[in-house]
């Protein structure tokens, strides 16, 4: 590591430990789980580092959907503090990591397109992004065409991929194939930009990215066999070939059949109930789910025991950071929704 890409580390490390002492806590979470309603929940989240983004729009107009957009402004703001302030031969996979909600953005807008769904129905859905890294999302909507949307935007990473999908969305007219070369050729690439990084890095980043990509590749592989009925094949061309501890040979036993639970329990011999998740594995999927991102969480913060002067520590805060507001998405339909708090546990990763 050079002298400047350690000076470079020492503040960046010093900026991401002050964000990483702004997220919630454990207690936070209890009492935000214990909040009666939406208005309440929004009201005691005015009391965390949110309050700033939520009081963006006024009070009587924050619905859950556009609370929680103004609340990823506040990820959005960081992923450019950290990418802007992290040594430059690290920007590249900050930059494909910080890509994930551009191209969950374009599986939104598509949707849209294929629903017949207003742009004030799907901008608040949207991630995000500042002018220059934004898709053009709502011309796109207001196509009306997938064929037409997609050639909007040539000029972006994603063009090539989408291109050679829509041969497959022409024939079968379902968003699946489309959806599927997306999410494959991000994480290609999100692996593609650790292997790049110099040894000590590319260790430190691969097991905060290793985690995740793991977990979505054996997510995808259960979920294509038991609610898909997807062939062996199909499965297999729909997977990744590679990981960190779920290899190639794990997903091609899943695609021909072996016995999910035991190569699940060899991978992660250390993850609790997995006899009963696989009672009933349809119902036990999203358990499961929930397991390997606290698995992820877990990671994730023993990243920030030892050696400052690495990737993984702004990684693990951007990944930690999100899933926060996935869980804080949670509640906020739980609390649309009056779903009791014993029900809403089952689905936060910080419980």
């Amino acid at each position: 590591m050079t002298s400047n890409a350690t000076s470079d580390f020492a503040s960046i490390n010093a900026r991401v430990r002050v964000m990483y002492a702004t997220l919630l806590t454990s207690q936070d979470f209890i009492m935000l789980d214990e909040t009666p309603n939406l208005e309440a929940l929004l009201s005691q989240l005015k009391h965390t580092a949110y309050a700033p983004y939520l009081e963006r729009t006024k009070e009587k107009e924050l619905t859950a959907r556009h609370a929680a957009f103004l609340m990823r402004m506040r990820l959005s703001e960081a992923f450019h503090s950290i990418i802007n302030g992290s040594p430059e031969y690290t920007r590249p996979l900050l930059t494909q990591l910080y890509r994930y909600y551009q191209v969950n953005n374009l599986k939104a807008v598509l949707r849209g397109i294929v629903t017949n769904s207003s742009w004030d129905r799907v901008r608040f859905v949207l991630f995000p992004f500042d002018s220059e890294k934004s898709i053009p999302a709502q011309a796109m909507l207001e196509t009306g065409s997938v064929t037409q949307a997609i050639e909007l935007i040539k000029d972006t990473p994603f063009y090539e991929t989408l291109s050679f999908a829509m041969k497959r969305f022409s024939v079968e007219q379902s968003l699946f194939p489309i959806e599927v070369a997306l999410d494959m050729d991000y994480w290609r690439e999100l692996w593609k930009e650790v292997k790049a990084l110099p040894n000590e890095d590319r260790d430190f980043a691969t097991r905060i990215i290793g985690p995740l990509i793991d977990m979505n590749n054996l997510m995808w592989a259960i979920r294509y066999r038991t609610y898909h009925n997807l062939s062996e094949e199909e499965i297999i061309n729909y997977t990744l070939s590679f990981g960190y501890h779920v290899h190639d040979e794990n997903i091609r036993g899943i695609a021909a059949g072996a016995d999910i639970s035991q190569i699940v329990k060899k991978i992660y011999p250390d993850l609790t109930n997995l006899d009963q998740i696989f009672l009933d594995i349809k119902t036990g999927l999203p358990k499961l789910e929930l397991l390997l991102q606290k698995n992820v969480a877990n990671q994730c913060h023993s990243a920030f025991v030892g050696n400052p002067f690495q990737i993984g520590i702004p990684l693990a805060y951007l990944v930690l950071f999100d899933l926060e507001i996935q869980d804080l998405v949670v509640l906020l339909e739980a609390k649309t929704n009056q779903t009791s708090i014993e029900e809403l546990k089952g689905f936060l990763v910080n419980n």
